[in-house]
């Protein structure tokens, strides 16, 4: 079983309550090996059975009925997940303010013309394959973007991670498995 990197979206955030310990151990229940979480913001690096997209399926179904709410699970391998740091197109002048977005897939052509419509100020994005790339000017705390409504226009699902986080996710990966 290859290792990969499994990033749920919005956990322990708006109240959507997920221990690490309770999402590592929902992940083992599902037969994933060599489980390992970074930080409690639904990181989870293992090596699952079978298809990594039927264990990503039955992942958000068991955290549904764990936990009450659907989040989506979107998963890469380990050498995807270090390609998107790489291929990241903006200089990282604070690696807080740079984060990498993975989504379930790409979006349409159509659907990046309208992003593209949203003004942006300071700050940066870009899709390169299945992830889009942002750099905040002042940090995502203090967009000058409207950020939600360009991932809405985009119109396919993602979870945000910033370029320490990433990074961080790439070291402890290589340490699994």
């Amino acid at each position: 079983m290859a290792v990969r990197v499994h990033f749920i979206r919005a956990i322990n955030v708006g109240g959507a309550s997920l221990p690490m310990a309770e999402l590592r151990s929902l992940a083992t229940d599902l037969g994933a090996e060599n489980v390992r979480t970074y930080i409690a913001s639904g990181n989870l690096i293992c090596s699952p059975p079978g298809i990594p997209e039927d264990f990503d399926r039955a992942l958000e179904r068991a955290i549904e009925t764990h936990c009450g709410f659907f989040r989506e699970v979107i998963s890469r391998s380990v050498d995807e997940v270090r390609e998107a740091l790489a291929a990241h197109p903006f200089e990282i002048h604070n690696p807080k303010y740079s984060y990498v977005t993975f989504l379930s897939k790409s979006p349409t052509p159509e659907a990046l013309d309208k992003a593209h419509t949203f003004t942006t100020g300071d700050d940066k994005w870009a899709v390169v394959g299945r992830e889009m790339h942002i750099r905040y000017h002042n940090g995502a705390g203090r967009p000058q973007m409207k950020d939600a409504s360009i991932s809405r226009a985009l119109g396919v699902p993602g979870t945000a991670r910033n370029i320490n986080t990433v990074s961080s996710v790439v070291e402890l990966a290589k340490s699994v498995g």
